[in-house]
């Protein structure tokens, strides 16, 4: 440490914050004997071979989420037993009784290493085709040394499409205009039909506004590559189900019900044998591929656990699962917590819709409690998610910090960007580059100049509202006079907040360790 020079000490405090920060999210586990991130049923095709090799060694790339972390130890076979693969997503296990008969219920969600990231940085899919927010969720039931299990998959719609922020509260998509989708799109979809078998489709984003052109361009995908393995249904969530009017999912159940008997479930007898497979999975998605899309795989789920229970003969024949009142509880309130998990760890809040997850029912208590999540998302999505992005990407080892470089990548303070930034940084974060020297003197990219008289407009802001405020606490010898103040100083703070809104992106916490925008 003592060879570093100020800045990089400073540099190498904010990395090992960003290190803790990764760390400090719930959602980190991983065992010494059992594999966590291949489902039962991969598990049950693998050879001898497989089965004689160590955790580290077999496990599936896309959920390990400290692989960079033991890259070196990778290569070091006689320490395999102490690097162990750590999964990020969500586990619950619990010992469930119906009719007498116990058996145990696990819910597993793997989330994929590979294009991780926060809400609004990262969305769609990169040039190999990995989605964001790929989520692998397995439901799996224990009885009398039968196994069963059925899984499901979440992912962003796979075309090459960005959300950024811009203090709007809910900024407008945009499509890559110049990328090739369709090689994106193959590869994605070839990968998940060779690990999962057939695909069906559920986008779940609404069919007008905003979400509309990209319900359209997954439309349009899915009929251009005409693979008669994937099959895709369009459903408004919102539309369907407004008017608090959440009966109305049935009509999505029965309209998949046949495919979902179609695709079956995985199950193993006591002596080892397989009795069925999994042919594919529901690959579901909103925007987010969070509350919506949590909804719709718990209610699958549930169907698919009463076909298990009712074969295994723990559930009687005529017998519905939703009238075992304490299992209901449990079941709904795993997935409800599953939920949550998943979206602390994309969006940074619990999700949204929980309620009807845990009781069956839209409240009014949900409603309150959506819009409060729905405030701290927003706040975090444009003030503290350059941070968290930064900090995955670290972890990931999508950006390697060089003792070497010249400049530091984290020159501008966060917490005082958005009052007011130095016009002459170490590095500009538009073109990346060192600042020019004249005369002796540094001079900062014009991008940055103005960046950094933008960000005085807080200030302005703040004090012409507060300056409206006091003149009308404090009147004139007028009310002309009094009028006058108020209207200018009113028009002041007005016309700064519109200007501020105009110029949203510059003002939210961007990423600084990898430029996102060519990646996507």
């Amino acid at each position: 440490m003592l060879h570093l020079t100020d800045i990089q000490l400073q540099d190498n405090k904010t990395f090992l914050a960003m290190i803790n920060h990764v760390l400090s999210v719930d959602g980190f586990y991983f065992s010494t004997t059992y594999d966590l991130t291949h489902t039962l049923q991969r598990l049950s095709n693998t050879s001898p071979e497989f089965q004689e090799m160590s955790l580290l060694e077999r496990a599936d790339q896309r959920f390990v989420w400290n692989g960079h972390l033991l890259r070196e130890l990778s290569a070091q076979p006689e320490v395999h037993r102490f690097a162990l693969p750590v999964l990020h997503g969500f586990i619950t296990m619990h010992s469930c009784s119906i009719n007498g008969k116990y058996f145990d219920w696990i819910l597993i969600s793997r989330r994929s290493c590979f294009r991780a990231g926060v809400r609004y940085y990262v969305r769609g899919i990169d040039s190999e085709g990995h989605a964001a927010n790929f989520v692998e969720t397995e439901q799996i039931v224990h009885y009398n040394g039968s196994k069963a299990s059925f899984v499901q998959t979440r992912g962003s719609i796979p075309v090459f499409w960005s959300q950024r922020p811009n203090l709007k509260y809910k900024p407008r998509p945009q499509i890559n205009k110049v990328a090739n989708h369709m090689d994106g799109f193959q590869r994605h979809f070839d990968s998940q039909l060779i690990i999962y078998g057939k695909q069906v489709i559920l986008n779940l984003v609404n069919q007008k506004g905003s979400e509309k052109p990209l319900e359209q361009a997954f439309a349009t995908m899915v009929s251009s590559l005409g693979n008669g393995m994937i099959r895709y249904i369009a459903f408004d969530f919102h539309k369907e189900c407004k008017n608090m009017r959440w009966d109305r999912l049935s009509i999505l159940l029965d309209r998949v019900a046949e495919m979902q008997d179609e695709l079956s479930y995985f199950l193993v007898d006591s002596t080892g044998k397989v009795v069925t497979n999994q042919e594919g999975v529901f690959r579901s998605n909103c925007m987010d591929c969070l509350d919506r899309t949590n909804v719709i795989q718990s209610l699958l789920a549930r169907r698919s656990l009463q076909a298990q229970l009712q074969r295994l003969g723990v559930l009687h024949v005529g017998q519905k699962l939703e009238e075992q009142d304490e299992f209901e509880k449990i079941y709904k309130n795993a997935w409800a917590d599953n939920a949550n998990a998943c979206a602390k760890q994309y969006a940074g809040t619990g999700a949204l819709k929980t309620d009807f997850t845990r009781t069956g029912k839209r409240t009014q208590l949900g409603l309150v409690k959506d819009g409060w999540n729905s405030l701290i998302r927003y706040y975090k999505n444009n003030f503290s998610d350059g941070f968290r992005q930064d900090a995955i990407d670290l972890f990931l080892g999508n950006y390697s910090v060089d003792e070497l470089e010249s400049h530091s990548p984290l020159s501008v303070p966060r917490d005082l960007k958005f009052l007011a930034e130095d016009s002459t940084p170490l590095t500009c974060r538009d073109c990346w580059r060192q600042p020019r020297v004249s005369e002796g003197k540094v001079q900062a990219c014009t991008s940055e100049i103005v960046r950094g008289q933008l960000h005085a407009l807080p200030i302005i802001m703040v004090v012409a509202f507060s300056m409206c405020i006091i003149c009308l606490l404090m009147a004139g010898d007028t009310w002309t006079e009094t009028l006058a103040y108020v209207l200018f100083w009113g028009v002041a703070s007005v016309g700064t907040f519109f200007i501020i809104l105009y110029n949203g992106k510059d003002f939210v916490d961007a990423p600084r360790l990898v430029q996102k925008e060519k990646i996507d």
